[in-house]
């Protein structure tokens, strides 16, 4: 499993001066102002629960294999439990997935290991290893993903408006080497992919924010850099992918993909942009009248009319 939503840890990386900008401008959680952005040159997206959604649930894949592999005496209702404890353990151990100590694979053995030893299941080494490689296996395909359907048409729609468009996650590199190409993700959907593992840092650190710019420029003309306020992020955690964003400079909004109302409205509360899905966000910036697009051009060229519910978001959070 790649739960990159958990918890994080983070640790000095990169070198270039123009990344390793002060962490000032810091707010506390409820007065971020609202601000639309004027232009937007660069995209940059978290992966699970923003494009990509998880099938299933933990305890199904989890104790799914481990009863595939004879192995009894697990119980599935402190499992989450378990696996949490794991996760954060394993984190505050090897940060970023290992960054350069270990693998990201000798970190999910660690995590998976620990997992089912804190669930209360004894198992021998050979055990073990043969339950984490059958889990393992199984996170590297596509039987644990699948791509929100609005998330290709948003891409095309980026890609065709000279957006450059990248990932941005506290993950191991395995989503960008097998998963996101798997799921049909490719360096032509994505131009570029910055994961924890690869950085050292993880959201929300305002360095993660210049290092995703530093590589992202790439791809825009090399003769104007692209700054902060020309940036936009898209996630589903209010730390990492709102505030995290937002103290580096960066537009910032949230999906409520899972119609989670509580937790949406907390959001708002605190100052964050939350819409439904993609198309709210592209309604968002049109009615933002950034220079590149129009909501209009939008709906017609690259999303099927039939499918398009224009959901309230806009004006709920905006207002008029």
């Amino acid at each position: 499993m790649n739960p990159s939503t958990f918890l994080h840890h983070s640790r000095p990386l990169l070198s270039s001066t123009r990344i390793l900008l002060p962490l000032t401008g810091k707010r506390s959680m409820a007065n971020w102002p609202k601000v639309r952005p004027k232009r937007v040159r660069m995209i940059t997206m978290d992966v699970t629960g923003t494009i990509v959604s998880f099938r299933g649930t933990l305890e199904d894949h989890y104790l799914g294999a481990a009863r595939k592999c004879g192995i009894s005496g697990v119980s599935g209702k402190h499992f989450n439990e378990a696996f949490n404890r794991a996760y954060r353990e394993t984190s505050d151990r090897f940060p970023c997935f290992g960054g350069d100590e270990i693998t990201a694979k000798e970190w999910w053995r660690e995590c998976v290991n620990k997992s089912f030893r804190l669930a209360g299941c004894a198992m021998t080494e050979q055990q073990e290893e043969i339950l984490f490689q059958r889990i393992y296996s199984r996170f590297g395909s596509n039987v644990c993903y699948e791509v929100f359907p609005d998330a290709g048409p948003f891409l095309k729609w980026a890609r065709r408006h000279g957006l450059v468009c990248g990932v941005l996650s506290n993950a191991d590199e395995r989503y960008g080497d097998s998963i996101l190409p798997m799921l049909g993700l490719t360096h032509d959907e994505l131009q570029f992919q910055c994961f924890s593992k690869d950085l050292k840092l993880e959201k929300p650190d305002p360095r993660v924010y210049m290092a995703a710019i530093h590589h992202g420029e790439g791809f825009l003309d090399p003769n104007e850099p692209c700054q902060p306020s020309e940036v936009l992020h898209i996630g589903n955690d209010y730390t990492k992918d709102f505030e995290g964003a937002r103290n580096a400079g960066l537009h910032a909004v949230l999906l409520d993909r899972y119609g989670e109302k509580d937790r949406a409205d907390e959001w708002r509360r605190r100052g964050a942009l939350v819409f439904t899905d993609l198309l709210d966000v592209l309604e968002f910036l049109g009615r933002s009248n950034c220079r590149w697009t129009t909501v209009d051009v939008l709906y017609g060229e690259y999303f099927p009319k039939a499918t398009v519910e224009v959901s309230s978001a806009c004006s709920t959070v905006m207002g008029p």
